[in-house]
């Protein structure tokens, strides 16, 4: 099983980034597919969730209007579209997969700074 995130990066105050987790090892299609994040001494925080038809989204309050989480079960990826980042956005983001399992990914860095 894997779940590999891309996409992170340093960006300024009011940019954009689009997150990709690539699934594999399991039936993608089945799983609520979720992005969660943990800031520098923080707690992990769940961010963005999607049922696994892809029809029904949760998010944090945090993030409400400036996130999207979208996922294609052709290509067995989750993808976390996030605008307006602001620096409180800057943490670690890490891809899950939960069904009867739950798996996580690497986490990738995503820094906003100017």
């Amino acid at each position: 099983v894997q779940l590999v995130e891309s996409g992170g990066g340093l960006v300024q105050p009011g940019g954009s980034l689009r997150l990709s987790c690539a699934a594999s090892g399991f039936t993608f299609n089945t799983y609520v597919m979720s992005w969660h994040r943990q800031a520098p001494g923080k707690g992990r925080e769940m961010v963005a969730r999607i049922r696994n038809s892809g029809t029904t989204a949760n998010y944090a309050d945090s993030v409400k209007g400036r996130f999207t989480i979208s996922r294609d079960n052709t290509k067995n990826t989750v993808y976390l579209q996030m605008n307006s980042l602001k620096p409180e956005d800057t943490a670690v983001y890490y891809c899950n997969a939960w069904n009867v399992n739950d798996y996580w990914g690497q986490g990738t860095q995503v820094t906003v700074s100017s």
